[in-house]
């Protein structure tokens, strides 16, 4: 506490007394060349500050900092309830009960049934089979097998003290969907917008909007908003050689976010945004791949809110049609390799 009185002091008497809080990226300080000792630190630092040296850090408005709270508070909640049903999964595993071989979802209405039933006491795998609905009804002889297990009553107490935490996590995270929003209710036509977007539902982009904010002004340009987000390869060089190519800490929170997007995105039929995940999977990985489209997402998400343009997928053809005569080539090669003999013929309709 003492080094902070030591280092408002500079300022308070450098501004002519009015005193401004100036909150500044360490990174950025220490980048600038001068007196880095402990004792002297707050010093050099208002001097700086005088000569307009250090550049102030983004800092929302306060309605999209409460709204910041709401959806990172969720995204926790949402964490721990996939903890307590993995708890579940494993109570169940311990008494031999393999639902989750059979059942893709542990959690659906044909599951929560079957767990119900377990605390209960029921022990008849027939009868607690026979609690299947839709496709997993077909599934009935796999499940009788699945269900011959051995509950006992502590595995009862644990079950029904899961239950109850799944059950305060789920109603807390409605509380803070409601919430949320209605604080997101300004942007219904932005979140409308940003929907249409593959890979990019409701929730998605109210992350966006708490993260980055409706109003983009802050950052000049989408490279600036890739930096700040760390969604863009770091800029480490040294003699003329890359040493490190990771991508910059960021904002964690929309990393994650954008990360799940990517994958639901490349997941899709006939977009661009999964032609480009297998693109660069296939020659840099699936991780690499994921941050490509996250980075093309927030990239397409600047540009949409900056122009207040709609989504326009360029389809899942695009690379192709970008350079046909390489694709040409490759595949004329390849036709070459396995022993035939290629003549092209333009189509003239084409």
């Amino acid at each position: 506490m003492e080094s902070t009185g030591v280092f408002w002091k500079p300022i308070f008497n450098i501004l002519e007394n009015r005193f401004t809080v100036l909150l500044v990226n360490a990174r950025h300080l220490k980048q600038v060349p001068g007196r880095k000792s402990d004792v002297r630190d707050c010093q050099w630092i208002a001097q700086l500050l005088q000569c307009g040296l250090l550049k102030g850090s983004f800092i929302p408005p306060r309605p999209q900092r409460e709204l910041r709270d709401l959806t990172r508070h969720r995204t926790q909640l949402v964490e721990e309830k996939t903890r307590t049903i993995t708890r579940i999964q494993k109570v169940l595993e311990d008494a031999n009960i393999k639902l989750a071989s059979v059942a893709t979802d542990v959690m659906g209405v044909s599951g929560r049934a079957m767990i119900q039933r377990l605390m209960e006491g029921e022990t008849d795998p027939h009868k607690l089979a026979d609690l299947a609905q839709r496709q997993l009804r077909g599934k009935i002889p796999e499940l009788e097998k699945a269900l011959e297990g051995k509950l006992t009553d502590h595995h009862r107490f644990l079950l029904k003290l899961l239950w109850k935490e799944l059950a305060q996590q789920e109603e807390l995270i409605a509380e803070l969907d409601a919430k949320i929003e209605e604080h997101t209710r300004p942007f219904a036509a932005e979140i409308g917008r940003l929907d249409a977007i593959p890979g990019v539902d409701q929730r998605v982009a109210q992350v966006l909007l708490a993260e980055v904010g409706a109003d983009i002004k802050p950052f000049p340009s989408d490279q600036h908003l890739s930096s700040w987000a760390g969604m863009c390869p770091g800029n480490e060089e040294s003699a003329g050689k890359r040493r490190r190519r990771r991508i910059t800490p960021g904002n964690r929170w929309l990393k994650k976010t954008l990360a799940q997007a990517a994958w639901a995105a490349s997941r899709t039929k006939n977009t661009y945004l999964a032609t480009q995940y297998r693109r660069v999977a296939g020659h840099r990985g699936r991780k690499r791949a994921l941050i490509a489209v996250g980075h093309s997402m927030l990239v397409i998400f600047y540009h949409m809110m900056s122009s207040g343009a709609t989504y326009a997928n360029l389809g899942g053809d695009f690379f192709d049609r970008l350079e046909p005569e390489r694709l040409t080539r490759y595949y004329v090669k390849r036709l070459e390799r396995l022993g035939h003999k290629v003549t092209l013929e333009t189509n003239i309709a084409a």
